[in-house]
């Protein structure tokens, strides 16, 4: 199967598509969670998955009560994780193969992300990636946050690209939503969240790795 068009963009996802960082936060809350009175399951966490930070906090505080301090909850959290998880989260399978084949097509690329510059920032410095995107739309950089389509077209308008000329690459239910709200060619790379028939209907593709889009757009 080939794409519908040519890109002539892709906008990327970060936590969960290019980091494994899902994974990581999944561990430490569903380990922690215990002692703040109730646990996290799995089934819960899912619900988190995608999603703001402040979207989040509303949920844990519906799920622990009123009464959890949540800077304590995060910072148990972050505590969790192992001396080596403190450095980042590791790269996904295919992000360096992928980023190589833009390199060679020319394709410009972006990063449209709920998480924070400085948690983009320290992960592309962790990586060595801080030359390999032209501009990272991060959390403040936008008014509504995903499933809204306005992060990957804040993305679509700094790189110059028709929004119909993107691919984005999604691994959640609310990035894939926003990314075909905004008219973009959508791929999931699914990650914790399996796709369902809403997401088969709203992409152009499910794969399995990065690996796949490479091949792709080769």
């Amino acid at each position: 199967m080939s794409l519908p068009r040519s890109p002539r963009a892709v906008v990327f996802d970060l936590d969960g598509l290019l980091i494994d960082s899902e994974t990581m936060i999944r561990d430490a809350m569903i380990a922690v969670s215990p002692r703040f009175g109730k646990a996290v399951d799995l089934p819960f966490f899912l619900t988190l998955v995608g999603h703001t930070r402040a979207h989040n906090d509303i949920a844990l505080r519906q799920h622990f009560g009123d009464a959890i301090d949540l800077d304590a909850f995060h910072f148990a959290v972050r505590d969790h994780y192992s001396a080596e998880q403190r450095a980042g989260a590791a790269l996904k399978t295919g992000v360096i193969e992928l980023l190589d084949t833009l390199d060679a097509a020319n394709l410009p690329r972006a990063i449209a992300t709920s998480s924070t510059h400085e948690w983009v920032d320290r992960h592309l410095t962790l990586h060595r990636l801080g030359e390999r995107f032209n501009a990272i739309i991060a959390r403040g950089d936008y008014t509504h946050s995903k499933p809204h389509p306005e992060p990957y077209l804040t993305a679509a308008r700094t790189l110059g690209v028709d929004p119909a000329d993107c691919l984005a690459l999604e691994d959640s239910y609310s990035g894939v939503r926003a990314a075909h709200a905004a008219g973009m060619m959508t791929i999931m790379a699914p990650d914790l969240l399996a796709p369902n028939d809403d997401m088969r209907a709203l992409t152009v593709r499910i794969v399995d790795t990065l690996h796949d889009v490479r091949e792709l757009i080769r």
